[in-house]
């Protein structure tokens, strides 16, 4: 609902339920500041105010309009044809992948003979383990796309080798639910990226979202496994064994430690790590918006693959990372007047404490069909 531009709103004008403002009389007294900003305004957005009151917390967000990223993709190479010039894989991904895998070894065999809960070894694994791992998240984020090789097998193998140094294996069954969460966005019980109402029922007030902030990581490891089942092929098992084999190996070769240092490393990676907060930053809802993807343009991006253009990666997943800021160049004005997040760790913070945000804070579709994830004709 968008809220005329004029002066206080009381009770008895708008309708609106005051008794999520704290005793507030109007929409301008008792809120929290605006948490996302646009570069530029325009008639919808000034990038300053909000737009409408808070969501009812008790249920998410059910709309029945189709997701955005189709119909501006559709817009975007109409007005600007030569943006196809911008997709296809990047080479320099593999390089990264070597490089920040190697890191995470050579730091895994230095810390053999330290102490797992001594200040340095817990130090090393949430400031470089952390920075480090939640970037091979993201790497093999990138490679589900095809975009680190031309070929589908090259890819799927540089994500398995890139799975390792997490010391879990997910890569493969990664690759099924995230694509589905792009052709699906939003769609209940087919895009796992979304919260259960289970989780919405017990994790709905402060205590819950540091639980949830503080354990994302098992909450996107384990949902998915729940709520849509994948048919088991090649790649999973590949991923597994090479996953148990590397992990027997390391044991083997240098004691638990340096395994351990590895799965402390995820852990942070996916919990209250600065990082960690385009998580929550990509699909939550925020300022009484019904914008389901914000993107984040700050300095952080250097770590993660310029995931925090999102809004551009979900209009073009076929354009790589390094190229995602001159998407954005290329079409200024259709990304600038979007609202977007000025920090991932306030996004953290702010999720917390901010009543008016929250599990409840996702835009979910009824599903248009009763697809599942092992139907025929998916797999690959």
């Amino acid at each position: 609902m968008a809220l005329p531009e004029c002066g206080p709103i009381s009770f008895a004008d708008s309708g609106v339920d005051f008794s999520y403002f704290g005793g507030a009389e109007s929409l301008w007294e008792g809120r929290s500041p605006r948490r996302t900003e646009a570069s530029v305004a325009d008639s919808k957005d000034d990038g300053k105010t909000y737009r409408g009151p808070p969501q009812d917390p008790s249920d998410f967000l059910w709309l029945m309009t189709e997701e955005p990223h189709r119909s501006r993709r559709l817009a975007i190479m109409k007005a600007h044809p030569e943006v196809t010039k911008l997709m296809g894989h990047e080479p320099l991904t593999k390089y990264v992948v070597l490089g920040v895998v190697s890191l995470q070894l050579a730091l895994a065999y230095l810390l053999r003979n330290t102490r797992p809960l001594s200040p340095l070894f817990v130090l090393c694994a949430y400031v470089i383990g952390g920075t480090a791992n939640h970037n091979l998240f993201l790497a093999i984020h990138e490679i589900t796309h095809n975009l680190a090789f031309k070929g589908v097998k090259a890819n799927k193998a540089l994500a398995v080798f890139a799975n390792l140094p997490i010391g879990v294996p997910y890569s493969a069954a990664f690759k099924k639910y995230h694509i589905e969460h792009h052709k699906h966005l939003g769609e209940d019980g087919v895009d796992t990226d979304l919260p259960t109402r289970l989780e919405l029922l017990c994790l709905n007030n402060v205590l819950g979202k540091v639980f949830f902030a503080t354990f994302q990581i098992l909450f996107y490891a384990l949902r998915p496994g729940f709520v849509r089942t994948q048919v088991l092929t090649s790649w999973h098992l590949f991923n597994l064994l090479a996953q148990l084999a590397f992990d027997y190996a390391l044991v083997t070769a240098f004691g638990v430690r340096p395994l351990l240092y590895l799965l402390f490393s995820s852990f942070f990676a996916g919990s209250l790590h600065p990082l960690a907060g385009h998580f929550i930053a990509e699909h939550y809802v925020w300022d009484g918006l019904h914008q389901e993807t914000y993107s984040y343009y700050g300095p952080l991006n250097v770590f993660a693959y310029n995931v925090g253009y999102h809004n551009e990666h979900h209009d073009f997943p076929s354009v790589p990372w390094t190229r995602l800021p001159a998407l954005r160049a290329l079409a200024p004005e259709f990304y600038d007047t979007l609202p977007a997040h000025p920090s991932w760790p306030m996004v953290i913070v702010n999720f917390i404490r901010d009543p008016e945000v929250g599990i409840f804070a996702r835009v979910k579709r009824a599903a248009k069909e009763p697809a599942r994830a092992d139907a025929p004709g998916k797999q690959e």
